[in-house]
C-alpha cells in the first residue's frame, strides 16, 4: 500500500466528526491512535461471526476464533521479527506486560541486587520496578537525562555492575518524544548480564522494531497506540527467558497438569495466559497490525518527521512558548509551556477550536518536576495528519495566547 495522506484519512470514520461545528484536528496520538474502517471491521465480525472461546471448544465457531486469533499473534511475531510466535504473549497492554515482568522478578531478585531505569519513565515503568525493589529489598537507580531531554549515556554506563539485574527504558519518551539509542543501552546492560526490557508502548508506531537485532529480553506495547483496539496488547520475551519466567496469574489456558496436592503450568505462550484472552480485540490488534504494516515505512517516517520539522520551527519562532525537551532525535510528539497560561487553560481552549491534544504530567510526575513545570500541553501526531493541522494548531495558539493575555 502506497502512503497518501488523503487517502488515508478517508479510512478513518472520526475524522469526519466535527467539534462545536469545526472540523476535528485529532492531535493527541501519543495518548492513544485512531481506528481505520479494517480494525473496525474486524471486531464487528468476530463478535457477529465466530463469537466463541478459543482452543477448548468442539464446535466451528471456536475452531474459526482460533485461528483468527493464532493468525494475529503471527502477525505481531512478523511485525517484531519474533524467532518464534510463542514469544508472543497476549496481555491487557503494555503496563501489564511490564507488571508481569516486575512480578516475575521479585522472585529473582534479593538484597543487594540492582534495577536500572531512566528519569523519562512513564509511571508504568518506574513506579512497578519500584514496587518490585521494595518487595524483595533490592535497590532502584534512575539514570539522569540532560536539559535536552536526552538519556546521559555515560551516567546509565555508570549506574551498570554486577549487582544490576534489571534494566528498563523506553523506546520513546511519552512526554517527551525523545528517541533513545535502544540497541545501544541493551548492549550495555547485557555487558553486566542483566535482563533488558524495552516500554514500547510510544516506540511501535515510529519505525521498524526488529527485537532480534535489538538484543533485548522483553519488549511490551499495547494496540491502541497503533490503531488498534483498547485493553489489549502484548509482552514479546526470548523464549530462553519466558519459558521459565514465574508466572504471573494462574488458571484456565496456563494449566498443564493439576491435582489437589500441586499443578504443572503449559507451555508458551499459554504458560503466562491465564483465563479467557480478549479475543476480538488481539484479532482486531492483528488487523491493525497488518494495516499498519502494509503502508510504505520510508514514507510514513518522511511524514512524520515533516510534521515534527513543522511544529518544531513553528514552536521555536512563537513567542512566550518554550518546547519542554529538545533532543536531538525525537518522533511523534512536542510538549510546550506558554508564559500566558496554565496548561490545563491551553487544552480547554484549544478544544473550543476542534483541536484535541493532551495536557498535565503525562503520567510523568518525576519528569515534570527535573524540568520544574506542572505539566505541559503536548501535541502528537499520526500517518493521518497533515501540515494543514500543524498550521491550524498554532493558529490556534496564537488566538489563545490572545484570550489568555
Amino acid at each position: 500500500m502506497s502512503f497518501d495522506v488523503t487517502a488515508i484519512r478517508k479510512e478513518f470514520p472520526i475524522l469526519e466528526r466535527k467539534i462545536d461545528g469545526k472540523p476535528l484536528i485529532y492531535l493527541d496520538n501519543a495518548a492513544t491512535t485512531q481506528k481505520p474502517q479494517c480494525v473496525i471491521d474486524a471486531i464487528v465480525d468476530y463478535y457477529t461471526q465466530c463469537n466463541a472461546n478459543v482452543h477448548r471448544g468442539a464446535h466451528q465457531l471456536a475452531d474459526e476464533a482460533t485461528r483468527r486469533f493464532e493468525n494475529a499473534r503471527d502477525i505481531i511475531a512478523q511485525f517484531l521479527n519474533a524467532k518464534a510466535r510463542h514469544e508472543v504473549i497476549w496481555t491487557s497492554g503494555t503496563t501489564e506486560s511490564i507488571n508481569i515482568v516486575a512480578h516475575g522478578l521479585t522472585k529473582l531478585l534479593k538484597a543487594g541486587d540492582e534495577v536500572v531505569v531512566t528519569a523519562m519513565e512513564h509511571h508504568a515503568n518506574l513506579v512497578t520496578w519500584q514496587q518490585a525493589c521494595l518487595q524483595a529489598g533490592a535497590s532502584l537507580h534512575i539514570a539522569p537525562i540532560s536539559d535536552l531531554g536526552e538519556l546521559d549515556l555515560d551516567a546509565f554506563d555508570a549506574l551498570l555492575n554486577e549487582n544490576t539485574k534489571m534494566v528498563a527504558f523506553p523506546h520513546v519518551s511519552n512526554a517527551l518524544g525523545s528517541v533513545n539509542p535502544i540497541k545501544r543501552l541493551t548492549q550495555k546492560a547485557k555487558e553486566v548480564g542483566a535482563w533488558v526490557l524495552v516500554d514500547g508502548a510510544q516506540g511501535a508506531a515510529h519505525g521498524d522494531i526488529d527485537v532480534q537485532d535489538i538484543g533485548c529480553d522483553f519488549y511490551a506495547f499495547s494496540a491502541h497506540k497503533i490503531y488498534g483496539p483498547m485493553g489489549v496488547g502484548i509482552l514479546w520475551g526470548r523464549e530462553e527467558v519466558l519459558a521459565d519466567w514465574p508466572v504471573w496469574q494462574t488458571g484456565g489456558e496456563m494449566i498443564s497438569r493439576v491435582s489437589y496436592s500441586e499443578s504443572s503450568w503449559n507451555v508458551l505462550p499459554y504458560r503466562l495466559e491465564a483465563g479467557t484472552p480478549n479475543v476480538g480485540d488481539a484479532i482486531a490488534m492483528g488487523a491493525a497490525i497488518k494495516w499498519y504494516s502494509e503502508l510504505d515505512q520510508a514514507a510514513v517516517q518522511a511524514h512524520e518527521k515533516a510534521l515534527m520539522m513543522s511544529a518544531t520551527e513553528q514552536a521555536m519562532a512563537f513567542d512566550g512558548l518554550r518546547i519542554i525537551g529538545n533532543a536531538h532525535h525525537k518522533v511523534g510528539a512536542i510538549s510546550f509551556v506558554m508564559d500566558s497560561g496554565h496548561p490545563a487553560d491551553i487544552g480547554f481552549l484549544l478544544d473550543r477550536q476542534g483541536i484535541a491534544i493532551r495536557t498535565g504530567d503525562h503520567c510523568a510526575q518525576p519528569l515534570m518536576d527535573r524540568f520544574q513545570v506542572p505539566g505541559t500541553a503536548r501535541a502528537s501526531f499520526a500517518v493521518y495528519n497533515t501540515l494543514e493541522e500543524v498550521d491550524a494548531l498554532f493558529e490556534a495558539l496564537r488566538k489563545v495566547k490572545t484570550m489568555l493575555a
